[in-house]
Parts: C-alpha cells; sequence; structure tokens
C-alpha cells in the first residue's frame, strides 16, 4: 500500500535501534510533521523529538494509544515496542505482557479506529533447537525457547488471526540480528555485533559473550530499513505469507566479524567468555532461507560483511570525532 505526502504514519516504540532510524527514514520520506513518534520514554535522540511530533505513549495503556490514534488519524502503524530475547529472560512475565498485549492493544485499535494497514516486526527468535539450523525454511518446526520467541511466534499467529478475522493488512518481517551505528545495543543475543564495532573504534578490547564459531544471521540496519518499507509499498496481492516472512542478509560468526574488523584495526583483541546468551543462540538458525520474500516481492539485500564493516567503522569514526 503507497502513502501520500498528506498521510499519517504512527511509530511505537521510536526510541529503540530500529524504531530511530526507521523514524528517520519515514520522516525523510514523507515529511516530518507526518510520521508521528512514540515511545514510553523521551527520546534520547533530540532529534527525533525535534523534526517532527512526539507523543509518550506505554503501548500497554489502551486508553492512551486509543486517544493517540484518534487525534493523529494515522493511515499506518508501526509497532516496534517490544522486549527483547536476553532481557526478556531476565522478566519473563513482564517480557510476555509487553509483547502479547501491546500487540493485541495495537491490532484492535486499528480494526476499531480505522487504520489501514500495521507492521509488527517477528524475529528469528520464533524457532527452536528442533528447528534446521542450516537455510532455515519459511515453514518448519518452531518451538521456540526463550520467552521472546514464544510471544513472536504466538503474535504471528495473531497476526494472521487479525487479517482473516478482520482483513486487517498486517505485515511482518523475521528480522535476523540488526546492526546499526546509530544507537546502542538493546538487550538482544545478537548484540556483540553491535558492541564489537564500538569497542574496535575506541581503541578497547572485547570480551564477548558468544563462542567465536556461533555462525547467526545478521543484516545491516540499511538493508532492515529496505526491507521494511519493500513489504509494506508491496501491493497486497503479492503478499501471500501474513504470519511472517522469513528474511536474510548474511550470516557470520564472531570470529569472522572480528577478522573483518582487523582489516581495518589489525591489532584488534578479542576474548571469549560465553554467557547465558549462548543458549539461546544456539537455538536459534545459522542461516535463513527467504526464497518466498525474494520472490513475492522482489528482496535482495545490498550488504555483506565487508561492506557493512567499512560503512559501521567509518560512521563510528565520524561519531567520535564529533562527540570529542
Amino acid at each position: 500500500m503507497q502513502t501520500t505526502p498528506s498521510d499519517t504514519i504512527l511509530v511505537i516504540g521510536a526510541g529503540g535501534q530500529l524504531g530511530l532510524e526507521l523514524t528517520h527514514e519515514l520522516r525523510q520520506r514523507y515529511g516530518a510533521s507526518n510520521v508521528v513518534a512514540a515511545d514510553v520514554r523521551p527520546p534520547k535522540d533530540e532529534a527525533t523529538q525535534e523534526s517532527g511530533p512526539f507523543e509518550l505513549l506505554d503501548v500497554l495503556d489502551k486508553n492512551r494509544l486509543e486517544e493517540v490514534v484518534r487525534r493523529y488519524k494515522p493511515k499506518q502503524i508501526y509497532h516496534l515496542a517490544a522486549l527483547l530475547s536476553a532481557t526478556a529472560e531476565k522478566n519473563p512475565k513482564f517480557g510476555w505482557q509487553l509483547n502479547m498485549d501491546g500487540l493485541f492493544h495495537v491490532l484492535d485499535a486499528a480494526v476499531d479506529l480505522g487504520v489501514q494497514q500495521v507492521y509488527w516486526p517477528s524475529s528469528i527468535a520464533v524457532f527452536g533447537p528442533d528447528t534446521p539450523r542450516a537455510n532455515t525454511p519459511q515453514l518448519t518446526v518452531m518451538n521456540p525457547n526463550t520467552v521472546y520467541g514464544i510471544s513472536k511466534l504466538a503474535g504471528e499467529q495473531w497476526c494472521e488471526w487479525y487479517f482473516r478475522k478482520h482483513g486487517l493488512d498486517v505485515r511482518s518481517l523475521r528480522y535476523p540480528g540488526l546492526i546499526g551505528y546509530k544507537s546502542l545495543p538493546g538487550g538482544g543475543t545478537t548484540d556483540y555485533a553491535v558492541d564489537i564495532y564500538h569497542k574496535a573504534v575506541t581503541g578497547q578490547r572485547y570480551e564477548c559473550f558468544l563462542q567465536e564459531n556461533t555462525y547467526l544471521p545478521m543484516m545491516y540496519m540499511p538493508d532492515a530499513l529496505k526491507a521494511t518499507l519493500d513489504l509494506m509499498h508491496a501491493p497486497a496481492d503479492q503478499i501471500n505469507i501474513r504470519s511472517s516472512y522469513n528474511l536474510g542478509a548474511m550470516s557470520f560468526s564472531p570470529a569472522e566479524v572480528t577478522a573483518s574488523i582487523r582489516r581495518h584495526y589489525p591489532d584488534f583483541q578479542v576474548s571469549y567468555q560465553p554467557d547465558s546468551r549462548q543458549q539461546i543462540a544456539d537455538s536459534w538458525p545459522a542461516s535463513i532461507d527467504d526464497t518466498a520474500a525474494r520472490q513475492q516481492w522482489s528482496w535482495q539485500p545490498d550488504y555483506d560483511l565487508d561492506r557493512m564493516t567499512d560503512d559501521m567503522l567509518v560512521n563510528l569514526k565520524q561519531q567520535l570525532t564529533v562527540s570529542v
């Protein structure tokens, strides 16, 4: 569904790793005044608040959510608020409440108040230790063993149900680990692949919480933004999966990203001290089969590991220079 310059878009969870960059991208495309950023706390990035409308919003407060939707009448809602994998394991009941009740509140508000389209992200966390790890298929045994994964799998089924029951145009992607330079890690199992670049640029050693040969699917943030907007702009008759699409770009291990960084920082030191996140990583895919996304709406990533590393390091060095 194509939006027009006069359409309003609501981004819930705009202060998170994905929300921050998606809000900026949407404002560039559709005008800052047409993209409402909402989060449970004021943004640390002042540009998010100053460049366009911002609303304090706890998605668990259904009345407040409905108030915001009624006021702005968005055509699209991007619902990104969630408690991520490692964080949710420490607070499982709240993780379930936020991830599930928040989704219900958004889906119900969309149906009741006439929102045409909802985007909700899923994750490779929906897969579990029984899932084939290499080239994990779109349709396969899942059995997630984390609160985050369980909530995402349940959410996928509810999204499909709201599409069948109510005709709500809800769309979703199973993100791999997302890597970007504009925000710090937010409590995910794949966060090492963000933090490791920060340590390299600042001349610090890095202690990795995963084993050096642990392969996980990863994606650079520009590709994640591209995939999200390509999916949302695709004609409805091309969207044949209403649970969530597998999405792939690259897979690498901590040892491989270290080698890529050492092309620029030959003396960069990394040690390995696996913690509880290793068990989570071991239950997730090592690589993803995203044939459905490539065939149905022409998904194609732009970045491989070395190209991502080059761009990450350039931008992080620029940020460091500006902050000094």
